[in-house]
């Protein structure tokens, strides 16, 4: 039987989002699986190209005799790539999305960037040849020869950069040289390292001291027992849930694993939030596994992350750590999975294809036959889903690695602060503690999820907001009278009576980390200050130099937005003050009670990880919100019982199954219109599989950069189904040319 192969051409030389049929030799009818890569001919020249096979079926819609044939697999790709493939049409199937999108998204690798080179000129004669030759240059008066070949002498390889800079040595000397065979010139690619790495090395150049710190990790019971139950089950792969308390040590259980990964000739990958992948969490790796490990960030170049994965692929290195993308480093034998922190949101692509790390890791995994562990001291509602349902292993570490005690928590409540007279940021009680802190010279975080002075400007007597003409959101007021918007950029002078009603009593509500360092400044003269936000770390090393300083005692006060509460680990730090707990508590998002608590949990958390216990002081204006309460408690399970109580009330995830439909265009009446008829449309498709429909409504924000935006929600008890009416709407989006101006998105979950 005649067997043909549906194929796209590799994704660095077509834009085309396209299948072409081939034929499959008879050589390979046995072995030819989706996810293959093969070697094709293309176009008038028949030029090989590589492609990826999509699906192998026994029917053609072309003439057979017309149809060319697979040349071969690429037997090298066979593993890494073949499955990252694979991945990419699960990945399309599952979250919607083109095949040239997924496969973009899982193949990063493939955007390549020029290689960086280093030149170096090789002598090719021996001492003596070398000594007679430099004799008879001399003699001559050939002096660029002979100071060359005297050079090379002394170092029998030379930079070129040495040659034609210091030695004064020009082609037109170096070439009639090589010609001679004297001298070779060799050209070898150098791999960009990113910046952390370097400062790594240039810290850690005693061998002897990283290894006796790297080996020095010494486990508690809890710990043993968490690395000793996941590598029983090595050759039997299952996913893991480590529900572990903030300070209980999931970095060193992680550390033992990929020891384990690594001791079997596999290799792991690591995922950290990018708010996370600081120089103090990659340290303790890297002082494990010295250069064997690399890392990807948000803020690298794309030849530094070509070349990263010009590593994995090559078997240079064993270890990636990053942010979601890193899931997709090609490893040849990838062994283990891990993301900490699973509950952070970044862990969501927001791009088509709007995949999440969680469970694209899940199948991953699958697909090698590797290990999956998440790690969490709040895990997402889903994770703790899937661990009472058996989807995951639970494993809890409930002791601090260090033997300490969680911090003492005490909630104030800011109305009754208001009825008392203080109208400060900083409650009576934060500041008494603050003092008695800094008098023991401890250190402080004081936590604010805001940035800037981020207040916006209203007016007192009509109520009036000063928004961005291009999006639909406040302007945020920033130091110098500068009103900026923080999703398009749009940036003006602060005005000083209404644009509505002419009254001068318009203004700013100010809560934002400038001010509060202000507040600090003023109310502990001579406190030394340090503030980290999105404002203060647009530099490329802006986190690091930050976190470095106050893990040295450089600052008494660390003051910032969310990016301060994450995965650090600083044992000066005994207070830890929570300014504005609530503010996000009310948003319009179903999540808004579980975000909330999973960051007072993780800003708790912070203090008293050295010998001395912490205390937190949580401020808000809504104290008795069961979030705000069990994160005063610290009380994981009594907080996910009530939550789950609203989910399976609610239908929402991970009760029920939710996909959102994002619909986008910059004509506001064809938009209407668009998602009008898709609505419709889902509508009829969702009946049958008794689906509820919400919507067309406007998004959360319904304008960014003169963009406007709406969106669609279907419900289902069941993911299966909805993927179901996503299949179907996909196919009528397709089909009708109406929607060719709408960028449409598909969410699932």
């Amino acid at each position: 039987m005649e067997l043909y192969a549906d194929i796209i051409i590799d994704i660095s030389h077509s834009r085309l989002d396209q299948t072409f049929q081939y034929r499959v030799p008879e050589a390979l009818a046995e072995v030819l699986e989706p996810g293959n890569v093969v070697q094709v001919p293309f176009g008038r020249g028949d030029h090989l190209k590589k492609g990826y096979v999509l699906q192998i079926t026994d029917h053609t819609s072309y003439p057979p005799e017309k149809l060319k044939t697979i040349q071969c697999i690429e037997t090298d790709l066979a593993g890494a790539e073949s499955k990252l493939t694979a991945l990419a049409l699960w990945i399309r199937d599952y979250y919607g999305s083109s095949t040239i999108q997924a496969l973009r998204t899982v193949l990063p690798f493939r955007e390549k960037a020029a290689p960086k080179k280093k030149k170096r000129i090789v002598r090719r004669v021996s001492d003596e040849e070398a000594r007679q030759l430099l004799a008879e240059f001399r003699r001559k008066h050939q002096t660029a020869r002979a100071r060359l070949l005297e050079a090379l002498i002394q170092e029998p390889v030379l930079p070129m950069e040495l040659a034609t800079g210091s030695l004064r040595i020009t082609q037109s000397v170096i070439r009639p040289m090589e010609e001679a065979g004297i001298l070779a010139c060799e050209t070898e690619q150098i791999y960009r390292t990113p910046a952390v790495l370097e400062d790594l090395k240039a810290q850690e150049h005693n061998t002897e001291r990283m290894q006796t710190d790297g080996d020095g990790i010494c486990l508690n019971q809890e710990q043993r027992d968490a690395v000793t139950k996941i590598c029983l089950s090595w050759d039997k792969p299952e996913c893991w849930l480590i529900h572990g308390i903030t300070g209980s040590g999931k970095t060193a259980v992680y550390i033992e694993l990929i020891a384990h990964a690594l001791e079997k000739g596999q290799q792991a990958i690591l995922l950290i939030p990018e708010i996370s992948l600081t120089y103090q969490n990659v340290l303790r790796f890297y002082r494990r596994f010295g250069e064997r490990i690399s890392i990807l960030h948000s803020r690298l170049s794309q030849a530094e992350r070509y070349d990263q994965f010009e590593r994995a692929r090559n078997g240079e290195i064993d270890v990636m750590i990053g942010p979601r993308s890193a899931l997709f480093t090609p490893f040849p034998k990838l062994g283990i999975i891990i993301i900490d922190e699973e509950h952070e949101a970044s862990y969501r692509s927001e791009t088509v294809p709007r995949y999440h790390a969680r469970e694209t890791a899940r199948r991953r995994a699958q697909l090698e036959g590797a290990q999956l562990v998440l790690g969490s001291a709040t895990p997402s509602m889903e994770a703790y889903y899937g661990a009472e349902n058996g989807l995951y292993r639970l494993i809890e570490l409930r002791r601090r690695a260090t033997g300490g005690t969680l911090p003492a928590v005490t909630t104030v409540d800011l109305r009754q602060e208001l009825k008392e007279g203080n109208r400060s940021i900083l409650s009576r009680l934060l500041y008494e503690k603050m003092r008695q802190t800094l008098e023991k010279k401890q250190q402080i975080l004081l936590f604010l999820n805001r940035r800037g002075y981020s207040g916006f400007i209203s007016c007192r007597a009509c109520g009036y907001v000063v928004k961005c003409p291009h999006c639909d959101v406040s302007l945020s007021l920033h130091r110098g009278g500068r009103l900026v918007c923080h999703y398009c950029g749009y940036m003006q002078e602060t005005v000083k009576n209404c644009p509505a009603c002419g009254s001068p009593y318009i203004g700013g509500f100010k809560a934002g980390t400038q001010q509060i360092e202000e507040i600090v400044q003023k109310a502990f003269p001579g406190v030394r200050t340090l503030r980290m936000d999105a404002d203060t770390t647009r530099g490329k090393d802006g986190h690091t130099e930050i976190l470095r300083a106050f893990g040295n005692h450089e600052a008494d006060i660390l003051i910032g937005t969310q990016m301060i509460v994450k995965g650090h680990d600083f044992p000066g730090v005994t207070l830890v003050g929570i300014l504005a707990a609530d503010l996000s508590l009310h948003v319009n998002d179903y999540r808004a009670a579980e975000r909330t608590f999973q960051l007072l949990v993780q800003a708790a958390g912070r203090a008293g990880r050295g010998k001395d216990r912490g205390e937190v002081v949580i401020q808000t204006y809504d104290p008795e919100h069961y979030a705000i309460v069990c994160a005063a408690k610290q009380a994981y399970k009594p907080f996910y019982e009530q939550e789950m109580a609203y989910r399976r009330l609610a239908l929402y995830p991970p009760a029920g199954g939710l996909m959102a439909v994002h619909l986008s265009g910059t004509d506001e009446a064809q938009l209407l219109m668009a998602a009008e008829y898709l609505a419709k449309f889902i509508r009829q498709v969702s009946g049958h599989y008794q689906a509820a429909v919400i919507g067309p409504a406007d998004e959360t924000i319904a304008k960014i950069n003169d963009v406007y935006r709406k969106a669609v929600y279907v419900k289902h008890e069941t993911t299966r189904k909805l993927i179901a009416v996503k299949n179907i709407v996909e196919q009528y989006i397709e089909m009708n040319e109406g929607f060719r101006e709408i960028r449409i998105q598909f969410e699932m979950n």
